[in-house]
């Protein structure tokens, strides 16, 4: 039966190809992240890839594992690159922070095709707030690097969450599955299936069929983003929790132990107490944190722990025994607090079945396969197996 199955995609992918290369000239494209592990990208392009997607960033400081080195690797095998971003804004000014990242990660390199926005968790968002947070992403990207932009989605956002006015500037990158032809007619680039099985990748991978669109009018190298002195520095406030120790919390933000004793007037640099709160001054370049399951939410003035409660869909109790806080009367502007995705009052309980995918749940539910990952701390996207239990968050589209 699986053996069926895995035919069936083989053959609705083929069918795929072969119609789109029929009304245009197809390029053929993959797009990876830390997910595929090593790659030997020289069997990749002897295959007869020509576009290779990397995923350099996402959120507001986590850097793929794998991006300087799927960068090099395919660079020096002549693939066309193209880099995109996951993005997990809840507000404009989140959303004008993570482009302000996303420029910095990249800023040097050398891209071929347009920088592309991977914008799909929406847990708690407004229709009009999606798409408020996409402009202002995508407007503050192009200001920054002056290159043109792509829009990554599935079928379903394409249609009926994004605005038809985002895509009249910036084109769809579409995400379809197990059709012969995408019902959406306004995309360059379309990401056929997230089982394709290619030398030099083990296990599968996203593929991609892209038009000569997708290319960028000029490669030259990304410039520095020209940041004024206030988007370069960030005040961030950590709550210590038990454990910690200023050289984790200094190697975690990536300043020195020195930093935090003078900013805090530490007497005792061996000597910090669960639930102080820490001030860590900081910048665009050093706030990269490569590790961690949990979403994070920065405090803003006015917000209380009931406000950012409901934006998640979890309990006060929750934020208060994730974050070590003694008095949930007395947060901070600024503080970083951990908001973790296992909160099972809000997820519905998933028995994978025969022939399903990370993927095709996520378009089910209308999460992301990103999300599934955190949520249930998977490894390995491509293997799931039959009879596991997973949890999937609940849709908050109004």
């Amino acid at each position: 039966m699986f053996f069926i199955k895995r035919i069936s995609i083989v053959i609705i992918s083929l069918l795929a190809f072969l119609t789109f290369t029929q009304k245009a000239k197809a390029i053929e494209g993959i797009d990876v992240s830390e997910f595929q592990g090593n790659i030997n990208f020289q069997e990749v392009k002897d295959y007869g890839i020509e576009i290779v997607y990397i995923r350099s960033s996402a959120s507001h400081s986590y850097i793929d594992t794998k991006f300087e080195e799927n960068y090099q690797k395919a660079k020096e095998n002549n693939l066309k690159i193209g880099f995109y971003h996951y993005v997990t804004a809840r507000n404009i000014e989140e959303a004008q922070e993570q482009a302000r990242f996303f420029a910095t990660v990249i800023k040097g390199k050398e891209a071929d095709c347009r920088l592309a926005m991977d914008f799909e968790t929406f847990r708690g968002l407004t229709k009009e707030e999606i798409n408020s947070i996409a402009k202002a992403f995508l407007e503050e990207l192009k200001r920054l690097t002056e290159k043109e932009l792509v829009i990554y989605s599935d079928a379903y956002n394409a249609k009926y969450t994004f605005e038809e006015s985002l895509f009249e500037e910036y084109p769809l990158w579409l995400a379809e599955y197990g059709v012969r032809e995408p019902e959406a007619k306004n995309y360059i680039g379309w990401q056929y299936t997230d089982k394709g099985d290619i030398p030099g990748i083990n296990g599968y991978v996203d593929r991609d069929i892209f038009k000569n669109e997708i290319y960028l009018g000029d490669s030259s190298a990304i410039k520095e983003p020209e940041l004024k002195p206030e988007e370069k520095k960030k005040t961030i406030y950590y709550r210590v929790k038990f454990g910690d120790t200023l050289y984790h919390i200094a190697k975690r933000y990536n300043v020195t132990i020195n930093d935090l004793v003078i900013e805090n007037n530490i007497k005792n640099p061996n000597l910090i107490f669960p639930n102080e709160v820490i001030k860590i001054n900081t910048d665009i370049e050093k706030q990269v944190i490569k590790s961690g399951n949990n979403d994070n939410y920065i405090v803003k003035i006015g917000d209380t722990l009931t406000r950012i409660a409901g934006i998640f869909h979890v309990t006060i109790s929750n934020l208060v025994s994730w974050n070590d806080i003694k008095n949930p009367n007395l947060i901070y502007p600024n503080e970083r607090l951990e908001i973790k995705p296992t909160n099972n009052n809000h997820l519905i309980k998933y028995i994978v079945k025969k022939g399903d995918t990370l993927s095709l749940i996520a378009n089910d539910y209308h999460t992301s396969v990103f999300e599934l990952v955190l949520i249930n701390k998977i490894k390995d996207k491509n293997q799931i197996k039959v009879g596991e239990v997973l949890y999937i968050p609940e849709t908050y589209l109004y």
